[in-house]
């Protein structure tokens, strides 16, 4: 399924800001519903005044994926305003620190939310999508699901979660008409890297030409949806293309 193709109602989670806010900008002329989700009820509310018109019904909820009120209240959603043929899982955040001395109750709760509430929303959402015989599923992952990432042992864990999800969930439901895509941005300049504790980090070693727009990252992967193209990883440019093979050339050095 090409995501040019009209889309019914879009779900994107993470949508008040960043990449997810860019889904929901790119995605809405696409769309006759949206169902947006965020925690900040008033960048939300942003979100919503600018996108809508009268050819676009959104509903939005200002909740926390983290826990089963969240994700029971989006899966109700699902359910009454589906189906959604386009479901993309964005919502995440990274924690900095050595994993001995975190706090382990917030690293719990990013595992919640990047993989638990992953394979709730498409649980939810993949029955719909077989029954119309079409849908795409983005799941947000990160370059750093390639390699170890130290200091943040949990977060690229976590992300190694979706691409290993993403891939095995494309085999079982290609027959279907559903497209899996694993999204693995780079550094992208968002409200992502610009909240604690990846605020606190000196970013200007950072190279320029390794940073991305959200909006870029995000027409990156439509326009491998677009193309038909039916690789599931999607990698914003050969740079960062070249940085994942060189992680996982490393892993398998590691076997021997």
């Amino acid at each position: 399924m090409s995501a040019q193709s009209r889309t019914e109602i879009a779900l994107i989670t993470g949508a008040s800001a960043g990449i997810g806010r860019a889904f929901a900008q790119q995605l809405a002329p696409r769309c006759k519903g949206m169902i947006l989700i965020g925690r900040d009820a008033d960048k939300l509310a942003s979100v919503v005044a600018e996108l809508e018109h009268a050819d676009l019904s959104i509903t939005s909820l200002a909740l926390d994926l983290t826990g089963t009120e969240g994700l029971t209240r989006v899966m109700e959603a699902i359910r009454q305003k589906g189906p959604v043929t386009m479901l993309v899982n964005n919502a995440g955040f990274a924690t900095h620190g050595r994993f001995a001395e975190s706090d382990l109750d917030m690293e719990m709760a990013m595992v919640n939310l990047h993989c638990n509430a992953t394979l709730a929303l498409c649980r939810a959402a993949l029955p719909y999508m077989k029954d119309e015989g079409r849908g795409v599923v983005i799941n947000v992952s990160s370059i750093g699901n390639f390699f170890p990432v130290k200091y943040s042992a949990v977060y690229g864990a976590s992300k190694t979660f979706l691409n290993m999800f993403s891939q095995a969930l494309q085999q079982e439901v290609q027959a279907d008409g559903i497209r899996v895509q694993c999204l693995c941005p780079s550094y992208t300049r968002s409200d992502f890297s610009s909240r604690e504790p990846l605020a606190a980090l000196d970013q200007s070693k950072v190279a320029d030409e390794l940073w991305w727009n959200a909006e870029d990252i995000v027409a990156v992967s439509l326009a491998q949806l677009d193309a038909e193209e039916h690789a599931v990883m999607c990698l914003p440019d050969d740079h960062n293309r070249m940085l994942a093979q060189r992680g996982i050339s490393a892993q398998a050095a590691g076997l021997a």
